[in-house]
């Protein structure tokens, strides 16, 4: 393995457009052993899809790993539909996916707002679920959102000044609803300033330094896919994650949380562990949110050894 503590860098096997319905056509990609250990990698935003530096997480002599980029995002199309795009959509498109694959159950690992998708599939479809791997919790609260848009989960705050900066003191109180606003709205020139402090806040917290140049259609879409679903509290109630989790004790499963993460602060993640103690904690001490940075990419690498080996025996 690179001194990186990733695998080598690969290429896909098979990628496919696939019609769910409604108007969608999802790209799908399977990577690396063809008759390995089936996982299905969800990936975060909601909105930001696939990349192709995702396939080094997963051991190419042991997973048959599956990518799928959600309605809206990355590589499918229509690019930043929101019609007929909810949580419960994107969990049926999963499992058409697995169904046309000819797949019985898989592990299924999600980062992020990956880790709410997860963990709504598993809930709905445990049967279907040989283990859980989650990164960087969210569960879609309305306290999770509010704190990250508002600057209050312990993010960089001069970075969180330079956001709230973009909009008028009088929207300040409400920066999701006036980022909404502009981004989904009829005049481009706005929309285009707002994403483009949309998405530099975002990578101000991961450590990245601003855009160089300004967003292209996919990071435009990206954005617009986040304000619908933050939005709509990411079509789900709240508390119904952990709510959910006596449906999931019996899974295999690996909590990875970056103890330092700004993004997706480690409260929930503890939320979900003392729901749910039969999961297996990862904390990383000192580690932020990016799912490849050294620290992080190692403690899911062991996770999914752990819930792997749990699922073949």
């Amino acid at each position: 393995m690179p001194d990186d503590h990733l695998f080598p860098a690969s290429r896909a096997n098979c990628a496919r457009q696939m019609a769910v319905g409604d108007g969608h056509l999802l790209y799908v990609e399977e990577c690396a052993a063809v008759d390995g250990l089936p996982v299905l990698f969800l990936h975060g935003g909601p909105g930001s899809g696939c990349s192709p530096a995702q396939r080094r997480l997963f051991d190419p002599k042991r997973y048959r790993a599956i990518f799928v980029d959600q309605r809206g995002a990355g590589r499918s199309r229509p690019r930043g539909e929101r019609t007929a795009n909810t949580t419960a959509d994107l969990v049926m498109d999963l499992e058409y996916v697995r169904e046309a694959l000819g797949i019985r159950a898989w592990i299924v690992f999600g980062g992020s707002w990956g880790s709410l998708l997860a963990l709504t599939y598993a809930q709905l479809f445990p049967e279907r679920v040989l283990g859980l791997v989650l990164r960087g919790i969210f569960l879609g609260s309305p306290e999770e959102i509010q704190a990250y848009v508002q600057g209050t989960n312990g993010g960089a705050s001069e970075a969180w000044q330079k956001f709230a900066a973009a909009m008028p003191v009088a929207e300040r109180d409400g920066l999701l609803v006036a980022y909404a606003r502009r981004i989904l709205g009829n005049e481009p020139q706005a929309a285009l300033a707002a994403a483009t402090a949309w998405l530099d806040y975002e990578r101000a917290l991961m450590g990245e330094p601003p855009l160089a140049t300004v967003p292209d259609a996919g990071q435009l879409a990206k954005v617009q896919v986040q304000m619908h679903y933050l939005t709509h509290h990411c079509f789900v109630a709240n508390g119904q994650l952990l709510a959910g989790v006596d449906r999931l004790r019996h899974i295999p499963a690996a909590i990875v949380q970056g103890m330092a993460d700004p993004v997706c602060p480690p409260g929930s993640a503890e939320k979900l562990h003392r729901a749910w103690p039969e999961a297996t904690w990862f904390p990383v001490a000192g580690a932020g949110h990016a799912a490849l940075s050294p620290p992080i990419a190692r403690a899911c690498i062991k996770a999914l050894g752990w819930v792997a080996e749990c699922a073949e025996a």
